[in-house]
This record gives C-alpha cells, structure tokens and sequence, in this order.
C-alpha cells in the first residue's frame, strides 16, 4: 500500500512538471537573437552608473577644492591646525580629530549595545516580543536627524549637562584638580553630547545588520550543535556568532562610515569650535559641522575652496571605511581572515 501511495505520489509530480513544461512559452524571436546579450547590457550600465557617479563626484569635489590644494598643498591642508578665513588660513586637523574621536567612541558605545539586541531579538525573544523590538528598531532608524537635534537642543543637552557633567566637574574640583583641565568646564553643546548622540543613532543600524548576519546562518549549523548536547549560549558561541561575524564585523564598519558623514545632528550639538584641543565637556568640530556652518558664508574663493576641500577629504575617508568593510567581510566570509 505504501509502495502505491508513493507511485501515485511520483506520478502527480511528473503531472505537475508536464503541466509547468507546457505552461511555459518559447521565447520571442527578439530574445532568442540577443536578449541574454540585452540583459547583461542593461544591468552593467546600471551598475557602471554608480560607479561613475562615485567618479564624477570625487571629480567634482576635487576640482573645486584644487585652489586650496594648491596654496597650502595636499598634506599641509591636512596637518594644519588652524581655521581663520579673515587670516586666509585653512587647516582641517582639528576636524579630521574630531570627526574621528566622536565617530570612534559612538562605535564604542552603539556596538555592544546592538549586537546585544540583535542576539537577544535573533535567538533568545519570542516571536511577539521580537517583532515588536524590530519594528522599534526600525522606528528609531527612519527618525530624521534634524528631529534628534531638536529633541538634543532643547532636551537632552541642558537635561546631561546639569545631571551628569556638572556634578562630574564638581567632583573634580573637590577631589581630583589635575581632571579639570582634561575634561574642561561643562558647556551645554559638546563633544561628549554629539558622541552620544551619534551612537544612538547608529544602533539601530549596527543591530539591523547584526541581526540579518544572524539569520542568515544556515539552520544546519544550529541543528548540529543542538545534536552534540550543547547549551543554548554553546550553540550561539560556537556555531551562530563565528559563521555571522562577518556580516558583524562589516555592519559595524558601515555604522562608523554612517556616523562619520553625520551632519546635522552633530552640527546642532557639538559647539562648533574650530581650534585644538578638544574637550570632553568643551565645544567642538567635526568635517561635516563645519561644511554646514562655513558653506554660506564661505565668500572668499579661498575660503570656499577650502570648504569643498574638506568635503573632498571626508569622501576618501568613508570610502576608505567602506572599502575596508568590503575587504573584511570578504575575508570573514571565505575563513582566511580571523580578528
């Protein structure tokens, strides 16, 4: 009876390929003549175009910002400290610093925390539970950063100021002295505030990442180490998290590349100072605060040039960051590469 079943099983199956096979057209005469070359046209022209575009603009940034590159050159921009466009002076160190330190210690900051909620919505939560956490998430991701700045400006910033660098400095002059220099005399909008408040905006996408690197580990991996009597933190350690680091490791690397272009956010709560040294509680600068600030009133040709100078630099830098996330990733992926 059961050999009948499956006969009568296997004979439904061939019905249904003969039904698919006949359902099937014969290709136009068109397509039959070069429709796989058309196709492979059409998607390398499109993909070109983003390449191209990537060109065009480095071009673009690069030609406007020659001037500068010219009058102090390429490696003097760079390593100058100053910014004075009354003076004709235009340095971008002290902004390189500070997009590097706040965009740095955010990543510090947002990973754990992203990776945590990753593995936790991923493994551990029940679907209700998870669902609701990834579409919050989400939420999070999609809130316009002017709306954030907003929010820092007449919320966050004067509520951390008072609650916690005050008290800190206080404590400071008290007990510690030699920390008050270090950390300088609380100020409403500062650098401690923009990096906060760029590691909150990067969880979201760290955790995103994270999460979609997790589920994408094959169910094969989980089901063998359930098989071997492994715990369930066993199984996340040995199978889950070392065939998803990859996608971790590449997730977090863009999080710093989103964090390091961030601009109104920080340009509305990093006090805008355009000299070294920073402080943690004293205002100060990062590329993307100071192409915002500087590029209306840039009227000097010098002083906007110099302006589309650093945007030049901070295009290499993400690129930089984008490509190591490639790389990385790449490496993860085929094992030839461990951290």
């Amino acid at each position: 009876m059961g050999d009948a079943a499956t006969k009568r099983g296997d004979s439904s199956l061939l019905q249904i390929d003969d039904k698919t096979l006949r359902a099937i057209r014969r290709p136009g005469a068109l397509y039959r003549r070069g429709g796989d070359r058309i196709f492979t046209a059409v998607v390398v022209a499109l993909g070109g175009s983003v390449l191209c575009l990537a060109v065009l603009m480095a071009w673009i940034l690069y030609r406007d910002s020659a001037l500068t590159f010219h009058t102090f050159g390429f490696f003097g921009f760079l390593t100058e400290t100053r910014w004075d466009p009354v003076a004709g002076i235009h340095g971008t160190l002290p902004f390189i610093i500070g997009t590097i330190t706040t965009s740095a210690v955010a990543l510090v900051l947002a990973v754990p925390i992203g990776v945590g909620c990753a593995v936790f919505s991923a493994e551990y939560a029940p679907k209700p539970i998870a669902t609701v956490i990834n579409y919050l998430i989400d939420l999070l991701a999609a809130i316009p950063s002017v709306v954030i700045g907003l929010w820092a400006i007449f919320t966050f910033a004067p509520w951390i100021r008072q609650a916690v660098y005050a008290p800190i400095y206080l404590w400071a002059e008290a007990n510690a002295q030699w920390l008050q220099p270090l950390l300088g005399s609380p100020t409403t909008y500062n650098m401690t505030s923009a990096t906060l408040l760029l590691a909150f905006m990067i969880v979201p996408y760290t955790m995103a990442l994270t999460r979609d690197a997790i589920k994408l580990v094959p169910a094969e991996q989980r089901e063998a180490a359930w098989g071997i009597g492994a715990t369930h933190w066993e199984v996340l350690r040995v199978a889950v998290l070392p065939a998803a680091r990859g996608g971790i490791v590449a997730g977090a690397l863009l999080s710093l590349a989103r964090a390091l272009g961030e601009t109104m956010v920080v340009a509305m709560i990093v006090g805008n100072a355009n000299r070294l040294p920073f402080l943690p509680f004293r205002p100060g600068a990062t590329m993307p605060s100071v192409i915002v600030n500087e590029f209306r009133e840039a009227v000097e040709t010098l002083h906007f040039t110099s302006v589309m100078a650093v945007g030049f630099v901070l295009f290499l830098l993400t690129l930089s960051i984008n490509l190591v996330a490639a790389y990385v990733q790449g490496k993860l992926i085929k094992g030839s590469f461990r951290l």
